[in-house]
């Protein structure tokens, strides 16, 4: 067994990153939004926020992988032009979450050519699904075809996922929302376990290990919309991911407590530790079930 030790005293935030560069038609993507009218959520706002803030960020993925100077490759990409006339709008709001991780490891590398292909689906999908109009498409256009302002690109982003949440909830589309979440965090978990493969390194893996508790939180979120015939196909796929964490466990160390400036204010926050135990076994077995459940979902 291995014992792996992560700081905890980042934030993890769930970005979105969209862009209106290379737009195509978004009328080869309409939907019929009937299909989605049963989406009310059933669990309080706050513990939905708290579960989107929890979510590692496709920056935040994306940079922990670069730091560790393991060379780019698209093979861990999902493909951009896979969309279909016939796609339906949960499968579009969970590809489109799924692009976005993409896009995020591809900004994180530098490879803006290779993002517009990303920026023009993530937009057409948007628009598709009627909440194109919430995000700053020219603001972070900008910042994503560029690597020089992530501080600024994350900041944006997160801000543009928030009206969309909300939106989605008011017209009672938060089911759409949930799928956006639970593909952010099945494409970024892919792109971990496919990099620890190549890569031993115990913070990718100490990483890949606590995503076992924001998968909880994530099938808490779908099964609120367990009497969707699709979205049940959701939960039992992620409540096979589920299985395979069984044997990893994670405990916490509190730290001393930290005083820091916020909003021109001192506040002290509790430092805390997290020990993620978990066998090379296990971790082979999220790896094959992450990469058989994620290709799936990319066949669309």
């Amino acid at each position: 067994m291995k014992t792996m030790i992560k700081n905890l005293s980042f934030l993890l935030a769930s970005v979105i990153i969209l862009s209106a560069c290379g737009q195509r038609p978004s009328e080869n993507l309409a939907v019929d939004m009937e299909d989605v009218e049963v989406g009310e959520l059933q669990i309080s706002s706050e513990t939905m926020n708290e579960i989107i803030q929890n979510i590692a960020s496709p920056i935040e993925v994306a940079a922990l992988i670069s730091s560790l100077n393991i060379p780019f490759s698209t093979s861990y990409l999902a493909d951009p032009d896979q969309l279909s006339t016939s796609t339906t709008s949960f499968e579009m709001a969970f590809y489109l979450g799924a692009l976005s991780a993409d896009l995020g490891y591809l900004n994180m590398y530098e490879k803006t050519g290779s993002a517009v292909n990303y920026l023009s689906s993530i937009n057409r999908l948007a628009d598709a699904l009627q909440i194109g109009q919430f995000f700053d498409f020219a603001t972070i256009k900008r910042l994503a075809t560029t690597s020089s302002d992530l501080d600024s690109l994350m900041f944006i982003s997160v801000n543009s996922f928030n009206n969309m949440d909300g939106y989605l909830r008011e017209t009672e589309r938060s089911n759409l929302s949930a799928l956006m979440i639970a593909g952010v965090w099945l494409e970024g978990l892919y792109l971990a376990t496919q990099v620890s493969t190549q890569n031993q390194n115990e913070d990718l893996e100490s990483m890949i290990g606590e995503q076992k508790l924001i998968l909880n939180d994530l099938l808490l979120v779908l099964n609120n919309y367990r009497n969707v015939e699709i979205i049940q196909g959701y939960i039992t796929d992620f409540e096979a991911i589920k299985k395979a964490y069984d044997d990893v466990k994670i405990t916490y160390e509190v730290g001393e407590p930290q005083t820091i400036e916020k909003d021109g204010m001192l506040m002290v926050v509790q430092s805390e530790t997290s020990h993620v135990n978990m066998s090379n076994e296990t971790l082979q077995d999220i790896v094959n079930v992450t990469r058989e459940i994620r290709n799936m979902y990319m066949n669309i």
